[in-house]
C-alpha cells in the first residue's frame, strides 16, 4: 500500500490508479524471492538476519506483523514502522508514537529502501517490504507470500508453536484466501477509489455479496477454513478491523456495518482478542493515513471522531460448530 511511484530511479508522487473505466487498479508486487528453512533458495531462514518494514495502517503489512507476532518471532526479525500519513515522499519514517525509526538502513523515506535494493527500479513502493540485511536486498514485498514465509520457514526460531497453514487444510487456505481477495481485500480499495459510478456500484456490490456468503458460513463453523485458525483468517482480519471505522465512510462501503452482522461481527472480536494481535492493532494510525492521506476521497483531510468500536467485547464463537 503507498501512493506514487519511481520510475528509472526517481520519485513521482502523483500517478493515476484507475483505468479509462475508473475501476482502481492495483498493480502486482514486484520482488518475489523466497526464504526457506533449508536453504533451497539463496536466502536462508536465520535468525537476526532479515527485517520487516510495515505500516500500522496498511491491512496488508499488518498481516506480517500479525504473523511476526503470533509465532514468537519478534527477536528473530527485526522491524521498522513507517508514520501514519502518506505525504509528498510517501511512506516517511517518524517519531510519532506507534513509529519505529529504521536502525537498518537509516533511510528517512520508504522509497530509499527500494532504490537501495536497485538504484534503477521503477515500480510502486509499498508496504509490507522484507529486507536482508545480509545481501542489502528486498527479499519480498507481497504481503501474502511474507506471511507463508514467516508462518512456515521460521519454525526452527519460532517462540510458539502455532501453525496457521496445517497440511491438511493447505488446499483449502490457498482457495479461501483467493476467494476473498478480490471481492473484500481489493474490494474496499476498488469502491473507494473508483472514479465512476459503475465501477463503485460493481465494485461494492460484489464486495457486500462476499460479506453475506461469510456471514452464512459462519453460523455453523467458527473461522473461515473450520474450526482451526488460519492463514486465511488473518488475510481476512485486517479488513474486517478497518470497516466499520474507515472503509465505511471513507471508502463509502455503507450498504452495512460490519457490527450489523452478528457472525462477522463476533468472528471479528473473537480473531481480536486471538493473544497478540492487539498488538498490532493501531486504530489512530489506520484513521490518520486513510482520512489524512487520501485528498481525492477526502479533500478537507479532517479525522472523524468514532466510531466507538469495542473489539474486547464478549464474542459467542467458541460455542459454533462445537458437538
Amino acid at each position: 500500500m503507498g501512493l506514487g511511484i519511481l520510475k528509472d530511479g526517481k520519485w513521482i508522487p502523483e500517478r493515476d490508479q484507475e483505468d479509462t473505466e475508473g475501476k482502481f487498479i492495483r498493480p502486482s508486487t514486484t520482488f518475489r524471492d523466497k526464504i526457506t528453512a533449508d536453504g533451497s533458495s539463496k536466502f536462508k531462514a536465520e535468525p537476526g538476519r532479515y527485517h520487516l518494514y510495515i505500516s500500522w495502517a496498511c491491512p496488508w503489512a499488518c498481516r506480517t506483523a500479525i504473523l511476526r507476532e503470533l509465532k514468537g518471532l519478534q527477536d528473530v526479525i527485526s522491524m521498522s514502522v513507517v508514520g501514519a500519513e502518506i505525504k509528498d515522499n510517501s511512506w516517511e519514517f517518524t517519531d510519532e508514537p506507534g513509529a519505529i525509526p529504521d536502525t537498518v538502513n537509516n533511510a528517512q523515506y520508504l522509497w530509499q529502501i527500494y532504490l537501495k535494493a536497485d538504484p534503477n527500479y521503477s515500480g510502486r513502493v509499498t508496504v509490507p517490504v522484507l529486507w536482508d540485511k545480509q545481501t542489502s536486498t528486498i527479499v519480498n514485498n507481497e504481503s501474502r507470500e511474507i506471511i507463508r514465509i514467516l508462518d512456515t520457514e521460521f519454525n526452527d526460531f519460532a517462540h510458539q508453536d502455532v501453525d496457521f497453514y496445517p497440511k491438511h487444510l493447505q488446499d483449502k487456505i490457498d482457495e479461501t484466501i483467493d476467494k476473498i481477495y478480490q471481492p473484500i481485500n481489493n474490494g474496499v480499495y476498488r469502491a473507494g477509489f473508483a472514479t465512476s459510478q459503475t465501477a463503485y456500484d460493481e465494485a461494492v456490490t460484489e464486495l457486500f455479496t462476499a460479506l453475506e456468503h461469510w456471514e452464512k458460513l459462519l453460523e455453523t463453523q467458527r473461522y473461515l477454513c473450520g474450526a482451526q485458525i488460519t492463514e486465511a483468517d488473518w488475510c481476512m482480519f485486517t479488513t474486517l478491523f478497518r470497516f466499520d471505522a474507515v472503509y465505511y465512510v471513507h471508502f463509502k462501503c455503507n450498504i452495512n456495518r460490519i457490527i450489523d452482522y452478528p457472525n462477522l461481527w463476533n468472528y471479528l472480536k473473537d480473531l481480536y482478542q486471538y493473544p497478540g494481535v492487539k498488538a498490532t492493532c493501531n486504530l489512530d494510525h489506520i484513521k490518520r493515513h486513510y482520512y489524512k492521506s487520501h485528498p481525492k476521497v477526502n479533500p478537507t483531510r479532517i479525522v472523524p471522531k468514532g466510531p466507538n468500536i469495542d473489539f474486547e467485547a464478549p464474542h459467542n464463537r467458541d460455542t459454533v460448530g462445537a458437538s
